[in-house]
């Protein structure tokens, strides 16, 4: 690996939501586009974020607005909420962090905006 590079390590939380969009996916009938998506994260992704450790934007640009949600950001240790970013390919939205410390980024999460459904009744039990 060139000098200056960053290490790009997928996490667990990582590689479980990307098994939810490739079990989304092939429920959809569009498994291709789970081996395009890996192609991409291969080709395009982890080499931009090597190289560009910081392209995404702060994910507190928009903070949350879900009580839930801010909450588990105040869980985190201090100032790790502002080392979070978001990097938007094509339909997947990725939430990482860089560290400067060993020179390498996280990819934490991923979500394909289709995912989420209208399916009320699965969403909110009880409706």
């Amino acid at each position: 690996m060139a000098e200056g590079l960053y290490r790009v390590e997928l996490t667990a939380s990582f590689l479980e939501h990307l098994d939810a969009i490739e079990a989304f996916l092939l429920k959809a009938r569009a498994g291709f586009a789970f081996d395009v998506l890996l192609a991409e994260l291969r080709a395009t992704v982890i080499s931009n974020l090597s190289r560009f450790p910081r392209i995404g934007r702060p994910y507190l640009n928009n903070p949350p607005q879900s009580a839930e949600a801010l909450a588990q950001l105040t869980a985190l240790p201090s100032g790790t909420p502002y080392a979070l970013r978001e990097y938007l390919h094509g339909d997947y939205l990725m939430l990482y962090t860089a560290t400067d410390a060993n020179a390498a980024v996280y990819l934490l999460s991923i979500r394909y905006h289709r995912q989420l459904s209208f399916d009320f009744a699965r969403l909110w039990p009880g409706t």
